[in-house]
């Protein structure tokens, strides 16, 4: 036995609890607060507190809704931080195309990964699978 009465393992798993805990309930006014101050992604320097009242709400209520479906991949974000790894931007989505998506690939890199070398990597992969199963 060692002198710490507890594993890396026993660090990881709680700090995916905690971290799964923090999403489950958000506060929803709290939601409205981090909105402010922040650009809408595709206004440029538009921020969301600039939007009026009601389409204000709308996107703080479609927001809430977002977080309350997401899933938890509280364990996964714990181990990729643990490894010095973050996520991605793309996705290789895998399914019939008359169908429903059956499974979705994300990748995480390290931080000296290059974006095209990124992209890449997701095309090679997409390219490798699509002979084999379906690739949207």
């Amino acid at each position: 036995m060692t002198d710490q009465p507890y594993t890396t393992a026993d660090l990881l798993a709680e700090a995916a609890r905690q971290h799964k805990a923090a999403t489950e309930d958000p506060d929803f006014s709290g939601i409205s607060e981090q909105m402010e101050g922040h650009n809408i992604p595709s206004r440029g320097d538009f921020q969301w507190d600039q939007l009026d009242e009601d389409d204000f709400d709308k996107a703080q209520r479609a927001i809430d809704d977002l977080i309350g479906k997401a899933a938890d991949i509280s364990r996964w974000a714990v181990g990729l931080g643990e490894d010095g790894l973050e996520p991605g931007d793309g996705h290789v989505d895998i399914g019939w195309s008359n169908g429903p998506l059956q499974a979705r690939l994300h990748i995480a890199f390290t931080t000296d990964v290059p974006h095209d070398e990124r992209a890449q990597l997701l095309a090679d992969i997409s390219d490798a699978i699509a002979g084999t199963v379906p690739v949207r």
